[in-house]
């Protein structure tokens, strides 16, 4: 017992300022993201295709609203532009990985890594570009500029046809292959895993890194400033916080995130138009953050697989409520349903639980460390 204490401190209880700034910091934390990374790599054998593409439609939505919760959460810049970014990611892959004799504009990057480090690097780079802009404003202000990205991002992405394909056209998203393996083709390993359970695989293994990253981040230098700009940007500018710099920071980790996520999303279907990158996906992603949980990584990923789910909970929705159609050119019908119910959670979680998705954990899991105690 001697032993054990010395080595983990007191259960739950930090025992020194290394273990507060520790990356998991308590013995609970450390087994349970172990279970959850074990549960995680195990479902692909554990449920159908379907919903395999559902789980990992929700993965890469986490990925993308990691970003956004970085610059809206823990740096506190209101970002609605978030699918411009996305947009971005989307053709840089897309562009980087065609055809370089096809019909659209292509280089013949054929190494996955390459396109899609290089579809992050390029959306960071428009939003170093726009940050500037955005670091002179705040509040509504930015909420506005921000917003006005996505109607600059369609024009362009409606307009350059070379690049894009059109509306209602579109291209050819980037293929994921890597060492021979082809994702988006059955039976690519020995094994005989289908498509769905490798592309959830590899949406896992980007995800897990993507979130390691952003949790360092937040616990670095820069997200202790993050924070404090969040807090009161006055006071942090007195403290010798440089709110330029790291407001550029913030929009440029987001950007990237975005542009790893655009270049995915769209792995699965292989196909992609302008029309995607609307003010509804901006939406999406600030549901995600506000129902998952603000300045929160877990949360976040809480958040978007519940958006996930929400479109084949709504498919589901008319056995049980008769006046609901799923067809589309009747009313009411549950794709509009879907859209309202994504302005129904936002208001219910900042009504009942700010915090949200992390904040009922986090409520499950004190309940659970204090009993029988209430307090």
């Amino acid at each position: 017992m001697t032993s054990l204490t010395s080595k983990w401190g007191r259960p739950e209880l930090y025992t020194s300022y290394r273990q507060d700034m520790a990356l998991l910091n308590t013995r609970s934390k450390v087994l349970g993201t172990i279970a959850v990374l074990v549960v995680a790599a195990l479902m692909p054998m554990l449920v159908s295709d379907n919903l395999l593409i559902i789980l990992g439609s929700g993965l890469v939505l986490a990925i993308g609203a990691i970003g956004l919760n970085l610059v809206t959460g823990y740096a506190g810049q209101v970002s609605l532009g978030h699918a411009f970014f996305v947009g971005i990611g989307a053709y840089a892959a897309a562009v980087l990985s065609g055809d370089p004799d096809g019909r659209y504009l292509g280089f013949g990057v054929d190494f996955m890594p390459l396109w899609l480090i290089g579809a992050g690097l390029i959306a960071a780079i428009a939003g170093a570009l726009v940050a500037p802009l955005a670091t002179r404003l705040r509040g509504l202000y930015l909420a506005v500029v921000t917003l006005g990205l996505v109607f600059i991002g369609q024009y362009f992405f409606f307009e350059w046809n070379e690049m894009s394909g059109g509306p209602q056209v579109g291209r050819e998203a980037a293929k994921p292959e890597l060492f021979g393996i082809q994702f988006t083709v059955d039976n690519g390993f020995k094994g005989g895993w289908t498509e769905e359970q490798k592309l959830y695989w590899l949406f896992l293994g980007v995800l897990v890194v993507a979130a390691v990253l952003a949790r360092n981040i937040a616990r670095s230098r820069i997200g202790r400033a993050f924070s404090a700009i969040r807090d009161r940007d006055v006071a942090a500018g007195v403290m010798g916080v440089n709110l330029t710099r790291y407001k550029i920071v913030a929009f440029t980790i987001s950007s990237f995130y975005a542009g790893i996520c655009g270049a995915l999303m769209f792995s699965a279907s292989g196909h992609f138009t302008p029309e995607s990158f609307s003010l509804l996906m901006s939406v999406q992603f600030i549901a995600i953050v506000l129902i998952g949980g603000v300045a929160t990584i877990s949360g976040t990923i809480m958040g978007a697989m519940l958006i996930a789910l929400l479109p084949r909970l709504a498919s589901e929705l008319p056995a049980f409520v008769p006046f609901l159609s799923s067809s589309a050119s009747e009313h009411p019908n549950i794709f509009e349903f879907e859209q309202i119910m994504y302005g129904v959670l936002i208001v219910a979680f900042l009504l009942f639980e700010p915090r949200g998705l992390f904040g009922i954990w986090h409520r499950v899991r004190t309940y659970w460390k204090s009993f029988p105690f209430s307090y």
